[in-house]
């Protein structure tokens, strides 16, 4: 399993130096064999050998230069990062980013070695327009993207579940990460309002590789239940 821990614009550098003790201690402890990534804001990143690893929410498509306000390869190189989150829902509706410009960055950063975790997924009002509308929109994000890269990690992320508490039955993700398995060979996370009380359901379902947590990631005890979930489906 993958288990991936989505910051946002939240926790301050010191609070990621706490939630990082907690969760790679709980890991250590426990002997956790399980892919374990989170994802800080920037200004927490630092370079510590870790069991878990640390990957960015997003950077430009560059080695350095005349980028205001970004961060690139030259700055990820100094922390030893080489995992990054591409194609968020929340960095294409709110921040504007074109399926273009997340290609571009999905093809330098593949150039430049990274591991990927590329996210896909549709808003409410495609949801409604049915099958057919909703593949549309989904292979749309397709576009320019190497689903064949071996260092892609897919995440499925219907839009109108992230941050609401509302989550698809379990036969509409099994219907969608079964859809995206024709695609790519890729491990495939589910994420949107995962949480304690749904984790271990949704790990279970089949071609769920794992998954992307938001908000609920946010407390350490939190993110480490669901990793022993995780540990114990190994288990079984």
């Amino acid at each position: 399993m993958i288990l991936c821990a989505n910051f946002k614009a939240n926790k301050t550098r010191q609070e990621t130096r706490v939630y990082m003790a907690v969760v790679e201690s709980f890991v250590s402890a426990n002997e956790i064999d399980d892919t374990i990534i989170v994802f800080p804001p920037f200004t927490a990143l630092e370079h510590v050998p870790r069991n878990v690893l640390i990957g960015v929410q997003n950077a430009y498509p560059a080695q350095n230069g005349a980028y205001t306000g970004e961060i690139t390869l030259e700055q990820l190189e100094e922390f030893e990062i080489r995992t990054i989150l591409i194609g968020h829902s929340e960095r294409r509706h709110i921040l504007g980013e074109t399926q273009e410009q997340i290609a571009a960055k999905f093809r330098f950063f593949a150039e430049n070695g990274f591991v990927i975790i590329y996210c896909v997924g549709e808003p409410i009002e495609i949801r409604e327009q049915g099958d057919e509308a909703l593949m549309r929109y989904v292979d749309a994000q397709f576009e320019g993207i190497d689903g064949h890269y071996p260092d892609l990690i897919l995440a499925y992320e219907p839009v109108w579940a992230i941050g609401t508490g509302l989550v698809p039955t379990a036969d509409q993700i099994l219907s969608m990460h079964a859809t995206l398995r024709a695609k790519t060979h890729a491990p495939i996370l589910y994420g949107g309002s995962v949480k304690v009380e749904n984790a271990r359901s949704i790990m279970e379902l089949e071609n769920v590789d794992g998954v992307l947590v938001g908000s609920a990631s946010l407390s350490a005890n939190d993110f480490c239940e669901m990793i022993a979930q995780a540990a114990e489906l190994k288990q079984q």
